[in-house]
């Protein structure tokens, strides 16, 4: 049962996020996006603060000297979120996790060969390259699909949409760099409690500062609503997130990036019960590029690449 549990949790997360985007972008219909984030990583930091806190007190004096560490973790976390609800809030949820997951990879492929030390990766063969232009080949196609009024979501503003498609990119670099940074920590000796608790910060200032600006809760009005979308977040994004750290260190890369790589798909088959959205075949035509992809590269990677030398990224932990 042990040697089932990393890949069970990695499939849960998988799962969970989902019913996440397909959740929250019917919440964000009534709910205002920066009051449900100030909500979801409030709670967050306060349940790993203490958990941090109980289990390994000193890892926070471990912090100490690394400041500039922890402040570029805060300032990318926040444009990641931030940016990847507000295209929640206005695009089909499996293009958004779609073309966010596409960046991930991208992301760290660039700055490798722009040789920033942060991503470094080593050579990347024919098949991965081909994998790549893949990823890349689905997210164009995804912008077409989307801009051209192909998507499962009825057309709304054009400029809405092309908002949204922008800051998916802002939201997928954002957040790779974020766990590249929070990797700098975690090889530092700093546990991912912690390292978890103190991330948020910058992203709860935005929030808040947004919610006072505009007067309001962002329409949370009543007890009931407060505890649904408390548990929601919760159950959604909390809980997955610290699964997901456990699994990945329990499961070859090469299984976690695989099982995560269905992730549009298993998105893309839930909407279908939201009333909002229709079947949009274009799009399912460009997520299954995707997926295809990301499993044709990394499986290109295990072949030449010992696995007791390689180290997975999560792109998905945001």
């Amino acid at each position: 049962m042990s040697t089932l549990l990393g890949p069970l949790l990695v499939l849960v997360f998988t799962l969970s996020q989902s019913f996440r985007d397909v959740y929250f972008g019917s919440a964000f219909q009534q709910f205002d996006f920066f009051a449900v984030i100030l909500l979801a990583f409030t709670i967050s930091t306060v349940l790993f603060g203490v958990v941090a806190w109980l289990r390994s007190p000193g890892d926070f004096r471990m912090l100490r000297g690394q400041g500039g560490t922890v402040l570029a973790i805060n300032l990318t976390t926040a444009m990641a979120w931030s940016s990847f609800f507000f295209a929640l809030s206005h695009l089909d949820p499996s293009v958004v996790n779609t073309v966010h997951s596409a960046m991930g990879p991208l992301t760290v492929v660039v700055l490798g060969a722009f040789n920033v030390a942060l991503a470094q990766r080593g050579a990347i063969n024919r098949a991965e390259t081909l994998g790549y232009i893949g990823i890349a080949l689905s997210v164009v196609g995804l912008w077409v699909v989307v801009l051209g009024g192909y998507s499962g979501l009825p057309a709304q503003d054009l400029s809405a949409r092309a908002t949204g498609l922008v800051l998916l990119f802002v939201s997928g670099a954002s957040i790779t760099i974020s766990l590249l940074f929070c990797k700098r920590l975690q090889d530092r000796g700093i546990g991912a409690d912690t390292v978890t608790a103190v991330r948020y910060f910058g992203l709860i200032a935005l929030t808040s500062g947004m919610v006072i600006w505009r007067g309001r809760f962002g329409g949370i009005e009543t007890v009931p609503q407060f505890a649904t979308l408390s548990i929601a977040a919760t159950v959604l994004i909390i809980l997955p997130l610290y699964g997901l750290q456990v699994g990945i260190g329990r499961v070859p890369p090469l299984t976690a990036n695989v099982i995560r790589a269905l992730g549009p798909v298993f998105v893309f088959a839930l909407e279908q019960f939201d009333g909002r959205l229709r079947l949009s075949l274009p799009t399912l035509a460009s997520i299954l590029v995707y997926s295809a992809s990301v499993i044709l590269s990394n499986l290109a990677r295990g072949w030449t690449v010992k696995p007791a030398g390689r180290v997975a990224l999560s792109t998905a932990a945001k």
